[in-house]
């Protein structure tokens, strides 16, 4: 059967696109055979043509002299979206940006299924936290790179509900099932009643028991990662003028921070550094940080940090290869140390995980199945975390990069077949 529309998952981290149809859904490869596309752009100094995917952080890690964007998705509800930024000697809008990667998106469905002009997009179920507004100006900028990419219509669905329609069409008994969708940028949680009779039903609000999400994802472990395993050899928190005070926190939490590390390339920003430097108790960690600042190494810094939390999902310890970027050891970091470092977000999630059972008028007890979905879900912490507050519910995952976006294009299909 012919598609009728397809299902973008615009992710922090990853992207995936799927064919709807009113039978059923299927992934397109997106960057030789794979189905995930990493949401990353690279962009050549003096090249007018941007780069996507893997092949944008090869790029970057290969010495290629440009600019590597990732995270873009962070943009969107935040004042960077009506931001511009330098791409070697020129000014590019963060909307430019995103139209572009959308624009590649676009070219790989039309190379499969041409002529698709209806879209389903997923989104968290907040852009922002507690700031309906933005939420909406989020969504409706969203929509509107949608358009400019070629998409007529484009229709909207909560990404934890696109990964309960995933996790439906594999069932065959009905059950109350918790999301877990842990992404990126964002943690949403959704109650959801699924069942082999609720498939065919067009309109599923009744089912839906309740839904919300923080502003909390795999980025912000990450940073958090960064600023208790990497910073520290870089000069946070070392002395300076005989001990009167201390490296300032904000140069870290940028350098820490994927979308703000640039910052910390600005003249001014070096200057200072410079400055600190000739006040440093501890000049050996300083002139780290300053080197690291200077040859450009933050976004492989960030990189070597995500690698680590993602080895920490099968092993108690991993090395975190810093000497090739800033000089300095190569510290070995624990999972008892990564799991210390990111407490505060941890409990965020489980008290929304608790937030949105009271929401739906249920206890733990009631619910069949947790199923997680998303990268960081594979994390340990986070599993025994949902243990815990639901000890007797079964726990299933699916298609951890791909569950949103088949579950957006079978809705797609069937709201536009």
């Amino acid at each position: 059967m012919t598609p009728t529309a397809c299902g973008i998952d615009f992710g922090t981290s990853n992207s995936t696109l799927g064919l709807g149809r009113p039978d059923g859904a299927q992934l397109i490869a997106l960057e030789g055979e794979e189905a995930t596309l990493p949401s990353a752009v690279f962009w050549e100094v003096d090249d007018p043509a941007p780069i996507f995917g893997r092949a944008a952080i090869a790029a970057y890690a290969e010495g290629e002299d440009g600019r590597l964007l990732r995270g873009l998705k962070s943009t969107l509800g935040s004042s960077l979206i009506t931001e511009r930024t330098a791409i070697g000697r020129r000014s590019v809008s963060f909307v430019e940006i995103l139209g572009r990667y959308f624009g590649h998106l676009r070219a790989r469905l039309d190379a499969v299924a041409p002529g698709i002009e209806r879209a389903v997009l997923g989104r968290p179920v907040h852009f922002v936290d507690d700031d309906p507004e933005g939420d909406r100006a989020a969504q409706g900028a969203l929509e509107e790179i949608a358009r400019g990419a070629g998409f007529a219509e484009v229709g909207f669905q909560y990404e934890p509900i696109a990964a309960a329609l995933h996790y439906e069409s594999g069932i065959s008994e009905e059950e109350l099932v918790l999301i877990v969708d842990i992404g990126g940028g964002t943690s949403d949680f959704s109650v959801v009643r699924v069942g082999p009779g609720r498939r065919a039903r067009p309109d599923r609000a009744d089912d839906i028991l309740a839904n919300d999400g923080i502003r909390v994802g795999g980025t912000d472990l990450d940073r958090l990662l960064s600023l208790a395993a990497a910073m520290p050899h870089l000069g946070l928190g070392s002395p300076i003028r005989g001990g009167k005070g201390e490296m300032p926190r904000h140069y870290y939490v940028d350098f820490a921070t994927w979308h703000r590390i640039n910052r910390l390339y600005a003249a001014r920003a070096l200057s200072d550094l410079k400055a600190l430097l000739r006040e440093a108790d501890a000049p050996e960690r300083v002139e780290r940080m300053l080197r690291a600042v200077e040859n450009r190494r933050g976004h492989a810094i960030a990189m070597a940090v995500e690698g680590v939390k993602v080895a920490l999902s099968e092993a108690e310890a991993a090395r975190l290869e810093l000497k090739p970027l800033v000089g300095g050891p190569n510290p070995v970091v624990t999972r008892e140390a990564f799991e210390v470092a990111i407490a505060a977000p941890l409990a965020r999630i489980g008290a929304r995980i608790e937030t949105v059972l009271a929401q739906a008028g249920v206890g733990a007890s009631a619910i069949g199945t947790v199923f997680m979905t998303g990268g960081s879900s594979r994390l340990p912490v986070l599993r025994g975390l949902v243990q815990t507050l639901l000890p007797e519910a079964r726990i299933a995952t699916g298609d951890m990069l791909g569950s949103v976006g088949t579950g957006l294009a079978l809705d797609a299909g069937r709201r536009f077949g």
